[in-house]
């Protein structure tokens, strides 16, 4: 693994990018940043974090000699890769929330963000941006957010961190370029928070509404049981969940 360390940079993905760009570079080289200026989180959201606190990184991986037909199960493999990674160190009630959210008690200890690398239609690299609250004693205005210390009540180590987290991501890129899809889509849809509960959405137009999540497509799509018996699948743009 190479790994290049940074005091402060926009954003890891976004410098990731640029390196790639450029320059033919190692498979799972890796950029961890003490500080981002401009984080990056799912859809355009800025992901805050205090310097130093946490590790706010970004992994390229070389997808040249995967064969995939749903580019989700990169979001997967990433998501169980973290999920692995917090059972190691015993991190509690740890639950996926969809799309690649990770939970601990209910509260949001990871963000993850994914960009392809996409030439001549195919994908070349992707670029995983993971965004893991490790040390950080408290997230004003944040009441959903938690860090492994708040949790365990321990200090960690983010460099050994770092390394079980890409030990981990190697072992479940090796299922994902083996094709074992069902193996890596039913150990997702267990972890996935509120599975099988009642639940509540929220719609793109504002609508709320009561369902029970049921799993996710090939594609990534939330697959929610609602009303009258009837299954819809829904896009990250289309449904928002709220507990």
């Amino acid at each position: 693994m190479h790994l290049i360390k940074l005091n402060a940079t926009d954003s890891t993905n976004s410098y990731l990018r640029r390196l790639s760009a450029n320059e033919s570079i190692e498979n799972f080289t890796t950029v961890i940043a003490e500080k981002q200026l401009n984080g990056k989180g799912q859809m355009g959201a800025v992901w805050s974090s205090q310097s130093a606190k946490n590790l706010t990184c970004s992994v390229f991986i070389d997808m040249s000699e995967f064969k995939l037909e749903h580019t989700f199960y990169i979001s997967i493999a990433t998501s169980l890769a973290i999920f692995k990674t917090l059972q190691f160190y015993f991190i509690s009630r740890l639950s996926v929330k969809w799309p690649n959210d990770i939970l601990s008690e209910e509260k949001k200890v990871c963000g993850i963000l994914i960009e392809n690398v996409i030439k001549q239609n195919e994908i070349k690299g992707t670029i995983i941006g993971i965004g893991l609250n490790v040390n950080q004693s408290e997230f004003k205005n944040l009441p959903n957010a938690a860090s492994l210390k708040m949790i365990s009540g321990k200090i960690y180590d983010l460099d050994e961190v770092l390394n079980v987290i890409i030990n981990n991501l190697k072992d479940y890129f090796k299922l994902l370029k083996a094709r074992k899809y069902k193996t890596l889509k039913d150990e997702y849809e267990r972890h996935l928070f509120r599975k099988d509960k009642p639940s509540t959405f929220r719609d793109a137009g504002g609508f709320i509404f009561p369902g029970f999540i049921k799993g996710v497509t090939e594609s990534g799509n939330l697959n929610v049981l609602l009303e009258d018996e009837v299954k819809r699948e829904f896009d990250l743009k289309e449904i928002t969940l709220l507990y």
